[in-house]
């Protein structure tokens, strides 16, 4: 039996200009991202701060020439106080909604918006 809280303790964003989408995310989720190594010489990597050891996941934007941002795929939801504001943010910052913030029943809250990359991204908040 797995013991792990959450089943998800990795993701990846892909993007299209690391600056742009860093300034974005920073922006939008007032995290600082760093410099995270990378072995291949063609990927950049910036990762979300955060306690690795913490709840949730943790990622890293990533910008590779073999991996393009899309709409497509798998969705990472982000946690947020009140995902309205958020969304709000991510407009300021070049990013769009697709979905305004709705109710989920029980479990709160979600609002589905576009990054500054063209990726699709989820919010989610109980307020």
């Amino acid at each position: 039996m797995n013991t792990l809280a959450n089943p998800v303790g990795w993701f990846e964003i892909h993007v299209g200009n690391m600056d742009r989408a860093k300034a974005f995310y920073e922006s939008v989720f007032k995290r600082t991202l760093v410099a995270l190594p990378s072995p291949d010489e063609g990927m950049r990597m910036m990762m979300f701060s955060g306690d690795p050891q913490g709840s949730g996941a943790a990622g890293a934007l990533v910008l590779h020439p073999m991996k393009k941002p899309s709409t497509e795929g798998a969705l990472v939801y982000f946690s947020c106080k009140n995902c309205s504001v958020e969304s709000s943010l991510a407009v300021e910052h070049g990013g769009q909604i697709f979905k305004d913030k709705f109710s989920i029943g029980l479990n709160g809250f979600i609002a589905i918006i576009g990054d500054s990359e063209g990726n699709a991204i989820g919010l989610h908040s109980f307020e």
